[in-house]
């Protein structure tokens, strides 16, 4: 295990609108508000796009993941982290529960998805620390490095 400590810096409500994409518009927040590590919350609903929902097997390198399309508008509720890439740029780490009827399926959003109608997200800033998400050739990941 590898730990930093940090605090709580500023405390963001952002409002997502429909349209907007997932994790472009939260990782260009954070850049336009010089947020390099975060705590994210996000609930509301989605339209389109897939998530990363495991790897198509947890032995290959690097690791192959399993894409799941979205059909149709889906309640989500996630919760994910922002830390900043080794050229400085935050990255949006999230996984999500989505449900539409009786059917609930749960993933990494890396892909990409669009909102639907709203997406409410509460953003808390995480100050006095160095954490970065490094590459890992292993894996093929951007992990996180306190």
């Amino acid at each position: 295990m590898k730990a930093a400590q940090g605090s709580t810096g500023r405390v963001f409500v952002v409002r997502l609108e429909d349209g907007d994409s997932l994790p472009e518009c939260l990782e260009r927040f954070a850049s336009s508000h010089g947020i390099s590590a975060a705590l994210c919350i996000l609930v509301g609903g989605i339209e389109s796009g897939s998530i990363v929902a495991g790897p198509e097997d947890g032995e290959s390198r690097p690791v192959e993941p399993i894409l799941l399309g979205l059909d149709g508008v889906h309640e989500i509720c996630g919760v994910g982290t922002i830390f900043s890439d080794a050229e400085g740029f935050p990255r949006l780490h999230m996984h999500a529960t989505l449900g539409r009827r009786q059917q609930t399926v749960c993933g990494c959003i890396r892909p990409g998805i669009d909102v639907w109608q709203i997406g409410e997200v509460i953003l808390l800033e995480i100050t006095g620390t160095q954490a970065r998400r490094i590459p890992d050739p292993s894996t093929g990941f951007e992990v996180l490095q306190p």
